[in-house]
């Protein structure tokens, strides 16, 4: 049944239209969360890392001032804040943002693989004498020598269940060793790595 009232009232189809087209109350929470969520990730990470992340700087104040807190609740309402200004931001700055903490995310995988790749070869050094041969050969500057005599007094301290001091060596060696090709032949991302550090310097 039609209501007499209903234009006296003033509400029209238009009206009721547009009311419904607003998100809904729990799509609006989880969009406060997501965001609530990004603050405390940035709020996780080095000042360093924060600093160089593309965001308006009363946001990024809002961050560093967070970082610095001690006290738990202190700490808990800076979080708040950070929170109420992370809603601030407009869809393509927060893009911006997640982007970032995304390349984080992917090169801290491509770190974590690197070294297991270098554990991996320093027990195989241990267990194998042609492993050496091997690695002269991908590596013609190493000092053979010095890791020689360190896989042999690393294989003792192993038998004798000492503290695993050349055991380290090994792996700092192998570090410095792929450390230093990379510098040789930077891959496109260590090289502009490279670029913002000198732009910062």
């Amino acid at each position: 049944m039609v209501n007499p009232n209903r234009g006296a009232v003033g509400f029209n189809s238009a009206e009721f239209e547009q009311k419904y087209d607003r998100p809904s109350k729990s799509q609006l929470k989880r969009e406060m969360t997501a965001l609530q969520e990004l603050g405390e990730e940035l709020v996780s990470q080095p000042k360093d890392r924060v600093k160089r992340v593309p965001m308006p700087e009363d946001v990024r104040e809002a961050i560093l001032e967070c970082q610095k807190i001690k006290d738990h609740e202190g700490r808990r309402r800076q979080m708040q804040y950070v929170g109420k200004k992370m809603r601030t931001l407009e869809e393509e700055e927060i893009a911006a943002i997640q982007r970032v903490i995304d390349s984080w995310k992917g090169a801290s995988k491509a770190e974590t693989a690197a070294l297991h790749a270098l554990e991996r070869r320093r027990d195989k050094l241990l267990a194998d004498d042609g492993a050496l041969t091997d690695l002269k050969q991908q590596y013609p500057d190493v000092d053979v020598q010095k890791l020689r005599t360190l896989i042999r007094n690393a294989r003792k301290e192993q038998a004798e269940s000492k503290p695993p001091k050349a055991y380290r060596e090994i792996f700092q060696v192998l570090k410095d060793l792929a450390a230093g090709a990379a510098k040789a032949n930077p891959t496109p991302t260590d090289a502009q790595d490279d670029d913002e550090q000198t732009d910062e310097e």
